[in-house]
């Protein structure tokens, strides 16, 4: 089939229909949450969890344990001399940041994966890991979970790869043309439902799935609505640094959930001020 100019509204909704039908069936293929990040996260909620069993957890995986050594030597860390193993970059950033840093690089060799897509996988990974660092950053200015508004942010929209792959197969399948407005409208339309089925397959803690499902609809969460607020806030963040044309900064100033969130014009002020910082780490995790 030659490739149209416009996408006719019959073919999008034969290629929507059967979209909800893969969904509906159970029959989207779901990433499996990688070994090592499985074992990463439980272990970041460990009271007991030590230095040693974190460094054991990521030499299992060589290809991850010279990603963590190259992200913790990379300049958005700083490191006050050079990171040579896995005990001295605990000793140096603390458990908490290795095992962000050692979850985020084992993530992305497994769920942000589309072969053909990389270009949109690479946009898609990029705006997670900025709405993952700003979430931090709000959620220090709040002073709540830092850990789990770094997860709140990066997982979002975990659901978006899923759809970009399940999207491009079905218009092959059905020998239909895809156009990139098309293909972002049912991205955006499906991806919260898709993300839930991915947070319950991995099993992730309840604030994220919740922040999955509400964040930009979070007056309408059931619970967690800090959760859901702080990551609506990191997303726009996130959009405004990587897409600013998408949304000019008086745009992103008007929206409603910096007053939801008790954020003043002068902590967004700060928070866009630190936008260096921000793609710094964007910059580092980028494998």
């Amino acid at each position: 089939m030659a490739p149209d100019t416009q996408i006719s509204a019959a073919t999008i909704d034969k290629l929507e229909q059967a979209l909800v039908q893969k969904i509906e069936k159970g029959e989207v293929e779901l990433p499996l949450l990688p070994h090592v990040a499985s074992k990463v996260m439980a272990l970041a909620s460990d009271a007991d969890a030590d230095a040693a069993k974190l460094s054991a957890l990521i030499h299992q995986d060589q290809a991850l344990a010279a990603h963590v050594l190259r992200i913790a030597n990379s300049p958005a860390y700083m490191p006050r001399s050079p990171v040579v193993s896995l005990q001295h970059a605990v000793a140096m950033l603390g458990i908490n940041l290795l095992s962000e840093i050692a979850f985020t690089a084992s993530l992305k060799n497994g769920a942000f994966q589309v072969p053909g897509h990389e270009d949109q996988v690479k946009l898609l990974w990029r705006h997670s890991l900025a709405s993952g660092s700003y979430g931090k950053e709000v959620a220090r200015m709040r002073r709540v979970n830092v850990e789990t508004a770094y997860l709140c942010g990066l997982l979002h929209g975990i659901g978006k790869p899923v759809i970009l792959r399940t999207v491009t197969t079905l218009a092959k399948e059905l020998k239909v043309s895809l156009d990139a407005e098309t293909l972002q409208s049912l991205i955006n339309g499906y991806h919260t439902r898709v993300g839930n089925l991915v947070a319950d397959k991995w099993g992730l803690p309840k604030q994220v799935a919740e922040a999955i499902s509400f964040y930009n609809d979070y007056d309408h969460a059931t619970a967690f609505r800090q959760e859901c607020l702080l990551t609506c806030v990191a997303d726009r963040l996130s959009t405004h640094l990587l897409s600013p044309e998408e949304l000019p900064e008086e745009e992103l100033r008007e929206h409603p959930v910096f007053a939801d969130l008790n954020l003043y014009p002068n902590d967004i002020d700060q928070l866009l001020a630190g936008k260096e910082k921000i793609l710094t780490v964007v910059n580092a995790m980028n494998l």
